[in-house]
């Protein structure tokens, strides 16, 4: 059977033909793949349009029976494939927001500790690990200027930080 692999922000994915298929977890170099069809495509690229659809919606837009996508969302769901459903912000809402990377070096030592605390920092909108001269960019958003400055302060300020790097982002030219 041939697969294609697709690397994408929220995972990796074997995409076969037609059905599931148990592959051994050794033969999997990356815990995160999980197996999905084509059918399974088309209601995620559904779903990633409007997570709130209905079963009834889902069944009508992709010609499938209803309790056919109900059982295709538990496998999704149970495989991982499906994190959760979370809330996406309208464009003026985010045209409201003062967004800033944030590149953050770390002690060695403290970086499960750092990533934790910084978790909890509710305007720290996503973590990423990256390779080069700093640890972590981190994607804030603030209401102002004024909060974004506390914000890079409560950050430089933990303890296993040691030093930060700030570019507030000026303008989206376009976001995927």
């Amino acid at each position: 059977m041939c697969s294609i692999i697709i690397d994408n922000l929220i995972g990796k994915y074997v995409i076969l033909t037609e059905g599931f298929i148990k592959v051994p977890e050794s033969s999997l170099k990356n815990a995160n793949r999980s197996i999905i069809t084509r059918e399974d495509e088309k209601l995620l690229a559904v779903l990633q349009h409007n997570a709130r659809a209905s079963i009834s919606d889902l069944a009508r837009q992709l010609n499938l029976s209803r309790s056919t996508v109900q059982t295709r969302l538990q496998k999704l769901e149970l495989s991982g494939v499906i994190k959760g459903y979370t809330v996406e912000y309208g464009d003026e809402y985010l045209a409201t927001l003062v967004a800033a990377h944030v590149s953050i070096k770390v002690r060695q030592k403290l970086t499960a500790r750092t990533n934790i605390e910084l978790k909890q920092l509710p305007q720290v909108a996503a973590l990423y690990a990256i390779s080069g001269e700093y640890d972590l960019i981190a994607i804030v958003q603030a209401q102002n200027t004024e909060q974004l400055s506390h914000i890079l302060d409560d950050i430089g300020n933990l303890e296993g930080v040691e030093r930060t790097t700030s570019s507030v982002i000026l303008e989206t030219k376009f976001k995927r």
